[in-house]
């Protein structure tokens, strides 16, 4: 009887030792997540003063929810952008306003997040805000939307400027009743932004820069902007006035996959 036990018993360790030595292989481990390069540092490292409303966190976006690899509301870059950046920031100070970043660093995950919504034709619930005017079946075609961005490679950033002191914004409430994004300033989602003509990710032909519909106070506000930036070595994209990219870029030809949280950045 003792050796049926015996006999028994040994199977059940060698599966038991399988198992273990299964657990412990690296194939079987989940792949841990890629981190940034040290180049690249959390904005707030660099500059605490400029405000985030990192958009991308949130359900208030043309998809209507919060972004795949935005984990938390961190503003990521590669260090000369980021300093870039401060020296704008310093400037801005003195003459009472602060840059508001919405979106940096943007993983690839998110763009292919941005893609999969855009070929489900069925799911248009922002199209009030986000593009009233624009048929979805076109972003593609019409450049909104893209299978690489610029911003996945470390050195774009969007934003704009916010009159100091800067007065609180009211968090989106998911099914709120929608404004379009070029309504004036006083009906769209309240911003506490200077008036630049439209909402963020406002895909619509008055988003460009130099559109010729925008007079008065609201161009005013996108040529300071602009001229700020560039004289920081910032480049602006001609169809977005909040989209600007630091030149030279440190990785022109590489899209990065990291996820956008502290960690990514924790030991740099």
């Amino acid at each position: 009887m003792t050796g049926m036990r015996t006999a028994l018993r040994a199977p059940a360790v060698t599966a038991a030792a399988l198992l273990a030595a299964t657990a412990l292989s690296p194939t079987a481990q989940a792949h841990p997540e890629p981190r940034a390069p040290e180049e690249f540092v959390a904005l707030r490292s660099v500059d605490p003063t400029i405000i985030q409303e990192m958009r991308y966190t949130t359900a208030h976006t043309f998809m209507g929810e919060r972004v795949d690899g935005y984990r938390q509301p961190v503003c990521i870059l590669t260090r000369p952008a980021a300093r870039a950046l401060h020296l704008a920031q310093k400037r801005l100070l003195r003459q009472g306003y602060s840059l508001k970043v919405y979106d940096c660093y943007r993983p690839q995950r998110a763009v292919d997040h941005f893609v999969r919504w855009a070929k489900d034709l069925d799911d248009q619930s922002m199209k009030r805000e986000f593009y009233p005017l624009v048929d979805k079946s076109r972003l593609f075609e019409d450049g909104y939307i893209a299978e690489k961005s610029g911003h996945s490679r470390g050195s774009t950033v969007d934003l704009t400027l916010v009159r100091l002191p800067a007065l609180p914004t009211r968090p989106y409430r998911p099914g709120e009743r929608l404004t379009p994004c070029f309504a004036p300033k006083d009906e769209r989602f309240p911003d506490n932004s200077v008036d630049m003509g439209t909402g963020y990710d406002c895909f619509d032909t008055l988003s460009h820069t130099d559109d010729p519909r925008i007079q008065g106070a609201q161009r005013a506000n996108r040529q300071f902007l602009k001229g700020t930036l560039t004289e920081v070595g910032f480049v602006n994209l001609p169809e977005e006035w909040w989209h600007f990219t630091h030149k030279p870029e440190l990785f022109p030809d590489t899209y990065f996959d990291f996820p956008v949280d502290r960690g990514s950045v924790g030991r740099h």
